[in-house]
This record gives C-alpha cells, sequence and structure tokens, in this order.
C-alpha cells in the first residue's frame, strides 16, 4: 500500500487542493501544450504544468504542485515529460474535476477534447521527430539512436502505407 508521502499520492493530493478553475485550466492546458519537467520552460516551447494552466486562464500559483510534479517525475534535468506522465496528470486532474459533482461532466465534450489533445501530440511528436531527423543530417547521434530512429522511420512508413491501402 502507498504511503502519504509516496509521489503519486502527493502530487493527487496537490492537485485536490487546487482550486477547480486551476485545475480545468491545467487540464486544458496540459493537452494543448508540450509539457516539460524539472523547470517552468525548456528552450524548445515546453511548459510547466502550471504555466500551461497559467496560459490557460488561471492566475494560481501553488509551489507545493510543482514540487510535487517534479517529485513524481523525477526530475533531475529539464527534460520532456513522458506520456505516462502526462497520462497520469491528465487521470489525477480528470479524477479530481470529476469527483466533486458527476451532473457536471458532458461525456460528448470530454471525448472531443480528448480526441483533440490525442491530435496535438501527435503533432507535437512529428515535429520532436523532424528535430531528430535533423541531428542525424548534423551528425549529432548518440550510439544506438540510429537503430531507434530507423525502426521509429519504418514504423511510421508502414503506417503511411497502410493508410495508402485503405
Amino acid at each position: 500500500m502507498r504511503g502519504a508521502r509516496d509521489p503519486i499520492n502527493q502530487l493527487r493530493n496537490a492537485i485536490d487542493r487546487l482550486p477547480r478553475e486551476t485545475r480545468e485550466a491545467m487540464l486544458h492546458g496540459v493537452r494543448a501544450n508540450p509539457i516539460v519537467v524539472g523547470a517552468y520552460t525548456d528552450n524548445r516551447g515546453g511548459i510547466c504544468p502550471m504555466l500551461a494552466a497559467h496560459r490557460s486562464g488561471s492566475r494560481v500559483d501553488y509551489l507545493p504542485f510543482s514540487r510535487s510534479w517534479d517529485d513524481f517525475a523525477r526530475a533531475r534535468r529539464v527534460r520532456r515529460a513522458t506520456r505516462r506522465e502526462l497520462r497520469t496528470l491528465e487521470d489525477l486532474l480528470v479524477a479530481s474535476l470529476g469527483s466533486a459533482d458527476p451532473g457536471e461532466l458532458d461525456l460528448g465534450a470530454a471525448i472531443a477534447d480528448h480526441r483533440a489533445s490525442v491530435r496535438r501530440r501527435a503533432e507535437h511528436e512529428a515535429s520532436d521527430a523532424t528535430r531528430e531527423f535533423g541531428a542525424i543530417r548534423a551528425g549529432r547521434l548518440r550510439p544506438g539512436e540510429v537503430q531507434r530512429l530507423r525502426a521509429q522511420f519504418d514504423a511510421e512508413l508502414e503506417r503511411a502505407e497502410e493508410s495508402l491501402r485503405t
């Protein structure tokens, strides 16, 4: 059983202490922006969840959330949040918002919002892939990255060919 000092519980508690409007703004911001851990921003357009909430209309600053987010992600340096970290954050936000009043939930809007966030995330991943291929041309790859990128390229090529067949 997880204790109160467990990073996921600390993050859940920090989210539950945020005002509802901030949680809603954060959920929207997390789905619309590339999210980072370990800093407020990075040099490539990534922002932390609190800044995402701020840019989505919330004007609350809550340092315990930022600390618990970085603890949960085990941030040692500035980096993009992983899919698992983003999915966990979104799930905690949705659960926190859904627990207040089930009558307020509009499932149609939630589904449309989720589909839009999936599309946006795919676009961000495509731009990340473009940046990686630029690194190939510049010769700035670490050992093992060529094989990973080649496998990713082959998978994308297969997906594109499959979509042309249908």
